[in-house]
Order: C-alpha cells, then structure tokens, then sequence
C-alpha cells in the first residue's frame, strides 16, 4: 500500500492516534451525556418530592389550586411543571392548558411512578413538539409513606437540547483538543520516522554507489541499534565483495592474457550456438577478419560443415567430441567441443582449435627426410655391393681391372662420409653446438675467396663467373668462415645447374642496418612448387638434374644463416635461372659492446 517506509511508520502512528482519540471521545461524550442525565434526573426527582411536599402541605388538589402552583413553580425552576391526577386527567400544567391536554394515565414515567414511587423517561413530547426528559414522583397523602398512598403525581420535565448543548460543547472540545493530539502526533511521527528512515536511505545510497562499482564507499553508524548493526554488515559486505571483486580481476586478467597468448583458438558458445568469447587465436584459425565473431551464429564464424557437425554432435549426445578437419588442404585444425556444464542443465559449449599444421608438416618432411636419406644411401650402398660382387667374381685377377674397381669403391665411400659428415654437421648446427666466432668481417673478404676457389670449376663447364660488389659497404657482424661455406654452397650450386655459356653473378648491397648477399644464375630455374622446400634436408627440386651432392647444403645453409640473426630465401622460375639471397647484420661501431 505504502512505497516508502516513512509513510509506513507515520500513517499507521497518525491512525492510531485517530482511532484512540475518536474512541475515547465517544466514550467521554457518552460517559458525559450518562452522568449527565443522571445528575439532571437526580435534581429533578428532588425537585419533584419538594413539589410533592409542598402540594400536601399548602392545599387541596383541585386544579383551582395546582394550575396556579405548577404555572409559579414552573418559572422557579426553569422547567416544565405537571400535576395529573391517579385517573390521569391533567390537573395543572406550567406551559399548556391543562383543560386541552389529554389524559396522561398511560405515559411510562406516571406508570412507573405509581409503581416504584419515582418515574422517569426520555420521549418526544407531543404536546410541545420537543425532546423532553420527564421524572415523575407520587403525591401522597400527608404523614403517609406507604406505595399505595399515592393521592396525585407530579411530574417535572426539561428539554433535553440542554443535554445536547452541554454534549456540543463538550464535543467542541474533544474536536479541539483531538486536532491538537493530531497534531503533534503527526509532527511526533514524521520525526520518528525521518529518525528512522534516514539511516535506511543512507544505506539505499551507500547500496547504489555499490551497484555502480564504488566499493571503497563506507557508511559510519551513529548509533548502537539494528542499523547500526546492519551498516557493519553492509560494510563488511563491500569490503569482503571488493576483495573477491579484485581476485576476480586478477583471475579474469590472467585467463585474458592466457586466452589472448595461447596458440590454441578457443570459442565460448551459450546454448543456442551464438558465440559469447573468442580468443585472437581463434579469429585467426578461422580467418574471420576484424568483424567481431561475438553474438555471431557458429555456423557464421566456422563456415565449415564438419566443425558445425561436431558442435551438433555434442549438443545432441551430451559428450565431448573430437576431429581433425582439413581447411582448404593447407591448413589442419583439431577441433574439441566439449559441454561446459555436462548433464540436463548445459550453459553452453567450449570450443578448441588446435593448429595441427605445422606438425603435419612436421610429419611429411619426416617422411621425407626418410626417403631422401633412404634414396641417398641406397645409390652408393648398391653401387658398393655391385663393385664388391665384381672383385669377387673374378676382377681381382686383373690387377687393372680391380685397380679401377676399387678406386669407385673408394669414391662411393667418400660419398657415404661426406654425406655422414654432412648430417652431423647440421645436427650440431641446428642443437646449437656449434658455436660461432662472431667478428667483423668485410663483403670482399665472404664473396671472393669462396669465388675464386670455385672459379675453376665454372670454366670446365663454360660458365661465365664475376662478382660485382659497390664501393662503401660496412662490415657485417659474421662468422667468415661459416658464412664463406654458404657462399661455396650457393656458388656450386648454381655452377652445377646452369648449363654451358651461362653466367653466375655474385654481389651484395646494404639494406638499413643489414647487408643482402645473391648468388644469381641463368640455369635451369626451381618450380613453383618446389621453391619453398629446396632449404630442407635431402630435398632435390629436381633428381633429374642432380647429377650428385647430398641435398643438405641449403639445409646447412639455412641454419648458418638463421643462427647468425639473418634470413634467407630464394626468387625463381622455371627455365628462367635462380636468385638465392641472404642477409647478415651490420657489424656494430663498438664489437666490445655486442654480445
């Protein structure tokens, strides 16, 4: 009924004070108007008697002598004086004409005092069209006592207006004075109820600023009662709420940095699949773009039909599912959905993207690895066991013959050493045993020496060899030797696979604060396909025109390369030569400063 609880506490207080007030107002108008009465009838009996006596003792009853009497006495006592004889006829009367009046004999205050010597009744005269209050007492005869005596009946009356006068002025009165309790039991409960209520709105506030995340606020109690009590607890509510607020914040930034850090994509769906989370892993696993994925469908942000299966899959069975699906054939993604709350009452589904690319590229050049090795040393294995199976077979009686037998037998083995040699070499380069003696170390000093041992080998095969390099270039920051070695893997390479009346070029040029070497020919050129792999151990771009080699000098290469803080790669097509690049930093102006 009431919105507020002031007017709670105040309208029933003013109500109360209402109710007892009315209450006890009618009951002291309705005391009054008893004693009242009883007081006026008690007077009025007397007055009654003192007639009585003076009627016995003045005269005889004859309405010659009562009339005059009732008409003197009448004005005396400021009421209305009757005498009416024991037949009821009207003997004399103070305000009517006692020969026009009716017999009385009936009326209840004559029959009662007949009866028990004293009448009385409150009625409505007919006579004088008033409220009236009669008394009635006997007439008896002189020096007589007895019930019986009775010889007349006096009757005394006055209008009961007085009453009600004296009521209207005593309920004037009580109104006042009720007006005046009202009054001060308003004000009285409106200050109660402030009193009361004010540390209730202060607590409202000190809730508010709460709810706006002001949990620092604090409220101190004045006083020692229920609210102040509830105001200890309201503060320790917020301290205790702000300290598990803070844990919160603590725990939702570290799972923030984890989700955003993680390699893995997770998504978070609520039960109808619309996406509530979604790491930076995850938008870029699924190639969303920068639209935001959150209140998106999941068939939107997935896009793909087996991915969209397995979240159905775990909706409709209630288990975690599992699978590898393939996007595109190039990039493979292991999907788990898993329910977040297993059982009935779901509230949603973890989705985790695990990028299984990498290690599926892992695994083919594994197998690839162990083809190539395989391919590699199967030549010179066969090759072994068919020399070894003709000095068997008789070459070693021909001194000649086995001379010349043994002579590739020994070459095929220092194949087989090179290529161990070979394998060690980067197995130690690539765990990082193979330390590097850093120092500065100028352009000519990398290219040239590499350059003219294999210069030599360029004119048997009818190549045209030249190493270009621009006056002013800084030194880089290098191991010469290890460099010098990818250099001789670049050169010999591109010698190997330019045919005759070729040209291989060799120089460098500075690109801000590092140096790119190249190694350009006009050979044969590397495919597409194969451009990206010709740095992996044992890959051969193309075994028709590898005429010998390992297949591990890029590979070698690569990592001299990677552990000196360079890069390299290579820019080519097919039929239109090949260009291998690598870069090494700038030496620093202090080397005693560098690490």
């Amino acid at each position: 009924m009431f919105h507020s609880i002031r007017a709670r506490i105040a309208v029933p207080y003013v109500v109360l004070t209402l109710i007892t007030i009315a209450g006890l107002s009618a009951y002291t108008q309705s005391r009054f108007r008893a004693t009242y009465l009883a007081q006026l009838e008690d007077r009025l009996a007397a007055e009654g008697a003192a007639l009585a006596g003076a009627v016995v003792t003045q005269g005889p009853l004859s309405a010659e002598f009562l009339n005059p009497l009732a008409v003197t006495y009448g004005g005396f006592l400021d009421a209305r004086v009757t005498f009416i004889g024991l037949d009821g006829a009207v003997l004399g009367d103070s305000h009517q004409d006692y020969r026009t009046m009716p017999s009385h004999l009936l009326r209840p205050e004559i029959q009662e005092a007949l009866r028990e010597g004293l009448g009385r009744s409150v009625r409505h005269s007919d006579t004088l069209d008033l409220r009236m209050l009669y008394v009635a007492v006997p007439v008896r005869a002189a020096l007589s006592v007895a019930p019986d005596s009775a010889i007349a009946v006096v009757r005394v009356a006055v209008p009961i207006s007085e009453v009600d006068a004296e009521l209207a002025r005593l309920r004037g009165v009580t109104l006042a004075a009720a007006l005046v309790a009202v009054a001060v039991a308003l004000v009285t409960a409106v200050v109660v109820a402030n009193r009361t209520t004010k540390p209730i709105r202060q607590l409202e506030r000190l809730a508010e600023r709460f709810a706006a995340g002001d949990l620092g606020a604090r409220l101190w109690p004045a006083t020692q009662d229920e609210v102040a009590r509830l105001t200890g607890a309201f503060n320790g509510m917020a301290a205790q709420l702000r300290q598990q607020m803070d844990t919160l914040a603590v725990e939702q930034g570290r799972m923030g940095a984890v989700l955003d850090h993680m390699a893995d994509g997770a998504l978070i769906l609520d039960n109808e699949g619309n996406v509530s989370l979604a790491n930076p892993a995850a938008t870029r696993l699924l190639e969303i773009g920068r639209q935001s994925p959150i209140g998106r469908s999941f068939v939107q942000v997935a896009r793909h039909h087996q991915l969209v299966d397995l979240w159905q899959q775990c909706r409709d069975w209630g288990g975690e599912q599992s699978a590898t699906i393939e996007f595109g054939g190039k990039t493979f993604l292991q999907g788990i959905v898993t329910p977040l709350a297993p059982g009935q009452q779901r509230s949603g589904y973890l989705v985790i993207l695990q990028d299984l690319t990498h290690i599926r590229r892992l695994e083919t050049v594994r197998r690839d690895f162990i083809s190539n090795i395989s391919h590699e040393l199967r030549t010179p294995l066969a090759s072994l066991k068919a020399l070894v199976e003709t000095l068997r077979d008789g070459a070693l009686d021909d001194p000649p013959a086995a001379e010349r037998f043994l002579d590739l037998v020994e070459t095929e083995v220092d194949t087989l050493a090179q290529m161990v040699q070979e394998l060690l070499e980067l197995s130690r380069i690539e765990s990082g045993q193979v330390p590097l003696q850093l120092a500065a170390a100028t352009a000519e000093a990398l290219l040239l020496d590499p350059v003219e041992r294999l210069r030599p080998q360029a004119e048997r095969s009818g190549l045209h060899l030249e190493c270009a390099l621009p006056p002013g270039l800084p030194a880089v920051w290098a191991d010469a030797n290890r460099v010098q070695q990818v250099v001789t893997n670049l050169v010999h390479n591109a010698i190997k696979f330019t045919p005759p009346n070729g040209r291989v070029t060799c120089g460098a040029q500075q690109e801000g604060q590092a140096v790119v070497f190249w190694v350009k020919d006009t050979g044969v050129g590397i495919s597409a396909k194969d451009l990206a792999r010709v740095f992996e151990r044992f890959y051969k771009a193309d075994r028709a025109r590898s005429g010998g080699g390992t297949g591990l000098g890029l590979a070698i290469s690569r990592h001299i390369i990677d552990a000196h803080g360079g890069r390299i790669w290579a820019v080519s097509a097919e039929g239109k030569g090949s260009t291998f690049h690598f870069s090494l930093p700038v030496a620093p102006a202090n080397p005693a400063m560098s690490g």
